[in-house]
């Protein structure tokens, strides 16, 4: 049999390793947090990651002047691991809060209750697989390490970090729902199986959710005037 170069392994290695890397939201990962996943299409953040996402297209967002901030959630409820401990969990729920309200608090005017000329954010961070297969229910966290290439140099397996998020923005008075919105982030890689996660590990990806959700409501406000 015809040995590979190594070069072509290494490419390999590579391609294999984006692969899993892979921002793209797969409809199977879906958690079932938002109400309805039909309207969702492929698209693009302001950022220009993929996306799934689907507006309203008669929504007038230069009315809104409000927002108000639901605590974010883990849908489905995690259960802490060797790797990712409680501890982390509810450091990451808190730090998203206050990313979101760090950025649209710089547009809008942050309110206690909904209201009137309010939007609603209702985030979740959610589920990811860690295989191709499905999991089993008390298998599934809401942050998966997914193995990556092997790291032959440190004599491990670097860990991918992959952290996914389901959000739903409401009119404060009516309910309705004006936008829905999927995706997937990576976080820094872990050296090894064991190595815990923590907060920083995950910091730049909710930074940068945050901040997306503040540039596409700026877009919508300038394209409804």
């Amino acid at each position: 049999m015809m040995q590979l170069p190594r070069a072509t392994l290494l490419c390999a290695a590579v391609l294999a390793l984006v692969a899993c890397s892979s921002n793209k939201v797969d409809p199977k990962d879906y958690s079932g947090f938002l109400k309805d996943y039909s309207r969702l299409k492929p698209a693009q953040s302001a950022s220009g990651t993929p996306v799934m996402r689907w507006i309203d297209p008669d929504v007038k967002a230069s009315r809104y002047t409000k927002v108000f901030i639901e605590p974010s959630q883990y849908y489905p409820k995690p259960q802490p691991t060797a790797v990712i401990s409680a501890q982390t969990l509810q450091q990451i729920t808190r730090y998203f809060n206050e990313a979101m309200r760090r950025e649209l608090g710089s547009v809008l005017t942050l309110v206690k209750t909904p209201g009137a000329d309010t939007i609603v954010v209702r985030p979740a961070i959610t589920a990811v697989s860690t295989s191709n297969e499905g999991l089993k229910p008390y298998e599934v966290i809401p942050i998966a390490l997914v193995a990556a290439a092997v790291n032959t140099a440190a004599g491990g397996r670097d860990q991918d970090v992959d952290i996914g998020v389901e959000a739903a923005f409401l009119d404060g008075s009516s309910q309705q729902v004006l936008a829905q919105v999927v995706r997937k982030g990576n976080g820094k890689a872990l050296e090894n199986d064991t190595q815990q996660l923590t907060l920083d590990d995950v910091k730049p990806v909710l930074d940068g959710w945050a901040r997306d959700m503040r540039r596409s409501f700026v877009a919508l406000q300038r394209k409804a005037k």
